[in-house]
């Protein structure tokens, strides 16, 4: 039990696996690895790589009067909008005075009432209803060039010549149009198309009609196929015809069993005196294990 518990014990992953924090460590500091690591970790940090400049970088006092200050102020108050704009706020609080004579005054208006749809149509409003002086309405020059620009830009009485004379039209009979569309449509016409034109009488025995008979067998379909007419009925078996007998070979051809016949389906006979077979009985007698045993137990009897 001791040796199997021992085995356990050897075998076990939690005991061969033991955690770091399982292990009873004190870390000495005063050994040159560390106290080599805490040198070096001062050497490499950047906070007291930069202390020194941090603490400088706020005690610095530049001269104003130096070239690259004076530069500065300079550039300041000539970007300055405050600056750029302190004369307008100024003429802005102290006001202004516009005389209404003014040159721009005057022009102001005067270009408000050219543009004035009111005072362009002042004058026509004030001659409305003040107009005498002609006895009718074709005796006015004005109103008479008025309805002649509204007749020729009317549509109805752009077509109005139009309208009247598209309904009258006359066409002679003889004209050679009319003419030629009558016998056309006599030729297409299918009345007339059956129309017997003749009723012939011809002889049973004239050439011309033996040949037409003949011609009509030739193209009649009840003719080309009266030599089949003697097999409707009759039944008829499938067995030996042309297509049968090629899927049976295509079949035969394809068939696995007889395409891999077996050695032992051959008939086959050996010939036991061949010189092949002599030689494989004496090397078979030669390396008998039996034969051998058999003249080794006769040389010791004798």
């Amino acid at each position: 039990m001791t040796r199997v518990k021992g085995a356990q014990d050897l075998v076990n992953e939690r005991l061969y696996r033991t955690r770091p924090e399982a292990l009873k460590f004190t870390s000495i500091v005063d050994t040159p690895e560390v106290v080599l690591a805490k040198a070096n970790s001062l050497q490499m940090s950047e906070r007291l790589y930069q202390e020194a400049w941090n603490k400088d970088k706020t005690n610095i006092s530049i001269p104003l009067d130096t070239p690259a200050m004076l530069q500065a102020q300079i550039n300041a108050l000539q970007i300055s909008n405050k600056l750029y704009q302190k004369d307008w706020d100024e003429a802005k609080q102290k006001g202004y005075d516009l005389r209404a004579d003014a040159i721009e005054i005057k022009h102001a208006k005067a270009s408000r009432e050219i543009a004035s749809e009111y005072k362009y149509k002042e004058g026509y409003r004030k001659q409305l209803g003040h107009h005498v002086g002609f006895r009718s309405l074709q005796d006015d020059p004005k109103l008479v060039w008025s309805i002649h620009a509204a007749k020729i830009q009317s549509d109805r009485e752009y077509k109005k010549a139009y309208e009247k004379s598209k309904g009258i039209y006359n066409t002679p009979l003889d004209m050679m149009s009319i003419v030629q569309a009558k016998k056309c449509q006599v030729l297409v016409s299918d009345v007339d198309y059956h129309n017997y034109l003749h009723q012939w009488t011809c002889l049973p025995d004239q050439n011309e009609v033996i040949q037409a008979k003949k011609a009509y067998e030739l193209q009649s379909d009840n003719v080309y196929k009266s030599d089949l007419e003697w097999m409707k009925g009759i039944g008829w078996l499938t067995e030996g015809s042309v297509d049968v007998v090629r899927v049976k070979n295509a079949q035969n051809l394809l068939n696995e069993r007889l395409y891999r016949i077996g050695p032992e389906a051959y008939k086959f006979t050996s010939i036991v005196d061949t010189p092949e077979v002599i030689l494989a009985k004496t090397n078979a007698v030669q390396i008998s294990q039996v034969s051998c045993c058999g003249s080794v137990s006769k040389r010791s009897l004798s």
